[in-house]
């Protein structure tokens, strides 16, 4: 029974050996001495095509989430506002997460200055490292067409396609989990410390860029490692320790220096209530994901924080109530990753993935207890395992775009398992695996298709008829040449990847911009038609249509863009605009999951004397400070935090800031639904009371529909 396609690299090879091959002059172009002439210029070219499919249209999303952008542009200015992740560069408070995903934008914004692409181009190539590693990792143990299909799986998954061109953390912890993957299978060959130091080190990486999710395939990967190494179980357990000691260091280093630094010199910990990281890490960000017990946070019922919802106001799809424990961020239970929010970003090639990790199983069974193919599907297959286990059954806070972390894992197996049961196929049981794979991929397309019946609806019946075709002939497949065999796997193949890849490319067409952003074509996440969960256009592409804004606007009323020209008091009004710089389409649930449009007006009120200040202004919610931050390029106080349930700053120290002149204006929060900042679950935010407060003791100023207080002016005494 043969389980492999290439012999692995002998992990007792000379270095001097080892140099050689390193050093070929041709190594770039033709790969490894046993790949086949085709395997390199194969993987160039599917790199590049990811490269350039990822590129195509990068612009359209604007500053992406503007949360993350301003934090980004703080950091472009302060070297202490890059390392806290501070959402100014005043650092008044951070963002809610470790700053590690904000550290490659900030610098290349530091480089080449502030912009959509400057922002997402290193999430792009993020993207593309990723397919990169996936393809080194798989192709590794099994061959060079395994890698390949690993690469392009991934490379064509909608939740893929949207978070490498996105700002949010996502992108560079799949990045992070592929590594470690990939590195532990490496020290799998020969009980290699260094390799699975390696691995802590990525580990300890992923923890500073989203915390405990890094965690989740630890368990998994580690006890493969205790089993599995070539070597005394003693040696095994001594290098789990290091590498344990090695993420501890890596990734707790910035959790040390933040702990330990003054808390009066520092900003607030974002998404704490009592600044501490360590509080947000196993609170907020930990624990209070699983259970839905997230003090501050909007989500823990029907309604965020409690509150009532204004007349024809609709939570995003993300955010519904949901059975079966669920709270307000839809259901839980084993069938979340397939249902109607879920399964188009993510699922497609799930139940293959599934299916095709238990055919591998019992291919290696009876293989030695170092067997590293059987090892792969164990660490992949359990990293899956665990990942979708704790996405589908936590009550907390749970986004579809988080789905991008299994993507790599999803890819790999499906890769790997393919071609495992490809060279069994003279077996008759590899072979109907095979052709069950393609039809039960097939139908699955077929469903998740039907869910947007209005986009491509020739696409699903082509893929269901083309799919069982496939199948049967892939379960023949042992009786037919190899000629014959190969344009039949060929067809299954395009028939697998038909449906994401539509969803795929209508994801790439479309900008994306808000808190909540989603895959695919309109309607994909359970949304209707014209927005997914966030709204403003196909995909979930603007925070705002769903919540009364204008369709898919981004600053200056451009679809998407930030502001480049500045708009003229006579020019007429773009959608989102009032025509003379003022503020009026207010982001997702008052300004929480989208920030304010900000015209020319507005921000040269902002600008004007703003170096006399430390902040240019100060608003509740970090979406709306976002917004005029990115708008001015001024710091911009976020009371309250994201959610504006963080007790930061309390009333005693605002009216301290205002007392020594250090903030100039207050943005008014209107009536919108966070308009009094603090109706987090359980927050202590004095939104409430600042807003108050500012509004019976200063002048207010109108530009256009925006209002703000100028807290150089009070008002006459009584």
């Amino acid at each position: 029974m043969t389980t492999t396609s290439s012999p692995q690299a002998d992990p007792r090879e000379g270095v001097a050996a080892a140099r050689r091959r390193r050093g070929a002059p041709a190594r770039l172009w033709r790969g490894r001495p046993d790949d086949p002439a085709w395997a390199r210029p194969a993987l160039l070219a599917l790199l590049a095509a990811t490269c350039v499919a990822y590129l195509m249209n990068l612009g359209a999303s604007g500053y992406a989430n503007s949360f993350y952008s301003a934090a980004v542009q703080a950091g472009s200015e302060s070297w202490k506002a890059f390392f806290f992740g501070s959402l100014d560069a005043a650092n008044a408070i951070t963002v809610d997460k470790p700053p590690a995903a904000l550290w490659p934008m900030a610098l290349s914004v530091r480089l080449f200055g502030l912009g959509s692409w400057q922002i997402l181009l290193p999430e792009v190539l993020m993207g593309v490292g990723t397919v990169a590693v996936l393809y080194a990792a798989v192709r590794r143990r099994f061959s060079a067409a395994a890698g390949l299909i690993s690469g392009a799986v991934l490379a064509l998954t909608p939740v893929a396609a949207l978070m490498f061109r996105f700002n949010n953390p996502d992108a560079l912890l799949a990045f992070l989990m592929t590594v470690t993957v990939y590195c532990v299978l490496r020290a799998l060959e020969g009980a290699r410390t260094k390799w699975l130091v390696w691995a802590g080190v990525a580990i300890g990486f992923a923890f500073l860029t989203k915390t405990l999710q890094a965690f989740l395939i630890l368990p998994p990967l580690a006890l493969l490692y205790a089993v599995c190494a070539p070597t005394s179980v003693r040696r095994r357990l001594g290098q789990l320790a290091l590498a344990t000691g090695v993420l501890v260091v890596s990734g707790g280093w910035w959790v040390a220096v933040v702990e330990l630094w003054p808390k009066s010199s520092r900003p607030y910990i974002g998404g704490s209530q009592h600044n501490s990281f360590i509080e947000l890490t196993f609170g907020y960000n930990g624990l209070g994901r699983l259970s839905g017990d997230e003090t501050g946070s909007v989500g823990g019922g029907a309604r965020p924080g409690g509150m009532e919802l204004p007349a024809g106001m609709e939570l995003p799809a993300g955010m519904r109530a949901g059975g079966r424990g669920g709270g307000g961020w839809g259901e839980t239970g084993i069938g979340r990753m397939f249902n109607s929010e879920i399964g188009g970003q993510i699922s497609w090639l799930l139940p293959a993935a599934l299916l095709l990790l238990v055919a591998g199983l019992v291919i290696t069974w009876k293989a030695g207890r170092t067997d590293t193919a059987r090892a792969a599907f164990l660490a992949w297959g359990g990293a899956l395992l665990t990942t979708a286990g704790v996405f589908s059954f936590m009550a907390g806070i749970f986004h579809q775009y988080y789905t991008v972390a299994l993507a790599p894992f999803i890819a790999a197996l499906v890769g790997m398992g393919v071609t495992v049961l490809w060279e069994e196929r003279a077996r008759i049981g590899a072979a109907l695996t095979l052709g069950v794979t393609v039809a039960g991929t097939a139908l699955w397309s077929y469903v998740l298709l039907g869910r947007t019946p209005d986009y491509l609806p020739w696409l699903r019946w082509a893929v269901l008829i083309g799919g069982l075709a496939a199948a049967v002939g892939l379960a023949l497949t042992g009786r037919l040449n190899r000629r014959l065999a190969v344009g039949v796997a060929g067809l299954g193949f395009a028939v697998a990847l038909a449906g994401p890849a539509a969803y795929t490319v209508s994801t790439l067409e479309t900008g994306h911009t808000g808190s909540i952003v989603t895959a695919g074509p309109a309607g994909a996440s359970g949304g209707p038609a014209g927005g997914g969960p966030g709204g403003g256009g196909p995909g979930g592409g603007g925070g705002r249509t769903r919540f009364g804004g204008a369709p898919g606007a981004g600053q200056n009323g451009t679809p998407g863009l930030p502001p480049t020209t500045p708009t003229t008091p006579n020019a007429p009004a773009s959608p989102g605009q009032d025509g003379q710089g003022g503020r009026t389409a207010r982001g997702g649930m008052g300004g929480l999951l989208d920030g304010a449009e900000v015209g020319a007006d507005a921000e040269a009120l902002l600008r004007k004397n703003a170096d006399q200040y430390t902040w240019a202004a100060a608003a509740i919610g970090s979406q709306n400070a976002a917004s005029y931050q990115l708008a001015t390029a001024e710091p911009v106080m976020a009371i309250g935090g994201f959610n504006g349930s963080d007790p930061s700053p309390t009333l005693a120290q605002f009216k301290r800031y205002v007392a020594d002149g250090k903030i100039h204006y207050f943005v008014s929060s209107g009536g919108g639904m966070m308009g009094g900042g603090g109706g987090g679950r359980g927050g202590q935010s004095g939104g409430s009371s600042i807003s108050s407060w500012v509004e019976s003791s200063f002048k207010k100023v109108t530009v256009g529909t925006a209002t703000f207080y100028d807290l150089t002016s009070p008002v006459a005494a009584g």
